[in-house]
């Protein structure tokens, strides 16, 4: 445990040590401003029948600043320390496998809320003034947080097994991008071209990142999300785990 907070410390410095770290949530938080403003506007212009959480979500701020800030937040994990050949020195370390990768998820999570969780406290400050506080209350807030927590881990756990996968910290961004892109758009075909599908079609909304955040942003929290989340995020935190098992042993 002590070595999986030191590795930890370490991984949360180096995205502070440089402006790497400043950038990213710097230019997300932007972003977030502005998708803001843009649905505070629309909440003053015409009422809505939808929780305003659901509204954020759905705008396409959400999604870009996702598949933007999680592969430039996991690229740095394991490319940068190859290709500096420090990699070679860490697995040298009575270090396993496992607390490496759980700590450099972790710290790339903590980062990851960092970002997030401004945001989710401005829309309970929209609660003092909206006249409608049902599509702002704490519990739809807070499961709403869970669902940018839990589909953030999921690109997170992706980007860092494409980091694993290179030594190249632009390779890796490509890399985690495309996965990351691939699912959110058949989440959006799922959800907008059903038709087109067939009878795929309701095999593959059960895989739609979009219908899950739906259900988040509503208040809803089902069990079959969670473990959908879970599965995928231990998928590749082990399919990590096994290319840096890989390398100690060539």
């Amino acid at each position: 445990m002590n070595l999986y907070l030191a590795l930890m410390r370490r991984e949360l410095g180096s995205y502070f040590a440089s402006l790497i770290g400043y950038v990213i949530i710097g230019m997300s938080l932007f972003l977030i401003g502005v998708s803001f403003s843009n649905l505070l506007g629309l909440l003053n212009t015409r009422p809505t029948d939808v929780p305003a959480s659901e509204l954020f979500f759905k705008s396409w701020y959400f999604w870009l600043i996702l598949l933007l800030t999680t592969p430039l937040l996991t690229m740095r994990s394991y490319a940068l320390e190859k290709s500096t050949g420090t990699f070679e020195t860490l697995t040298t370390t009575p270090v396993g496998e496992w607390e490496i990768v759980l700590a450099k998820f972790s710290s790339a999570m903590v980062v990851h809320m960092l970002i997030w969780l401004p945001p989710m406290l401005c829309l309970l400050g929209v609660r003092w003034y909206a006249s409608d506080i049902a599509g702002v209350g704490e519990g739809t807030v807070a499961s709403t947080f869970l669902g940018i927590v839990l589909v953030g881990a999921f690109y997170l756990a992706m980007g860092c097994f494409a980091s694993s996968l290179t030594s190249s910290q632009s390779i890796a961004a490509m890399l985690s991008f495309a996965m990351g892109a691939g699912m959110f758009l058949l989440s959006y075909w799922v959800l907008y071209a059903p038709d087109q599908l067939g009878t795929l079609a309701p095999v593959l909304s059960r895989y739609s990142l979009i219908e899950h955040m739906q259900d988040f942003a509503r208040g809803v929290l089902d069990t079959r999300h969670l473990v959908f989340y879970a599965s995928l995020i231990l998928l590749f935190l082990y399919l990590t785990r096994k290319v840096l098992e890989s390398r100690r042993w060539k």
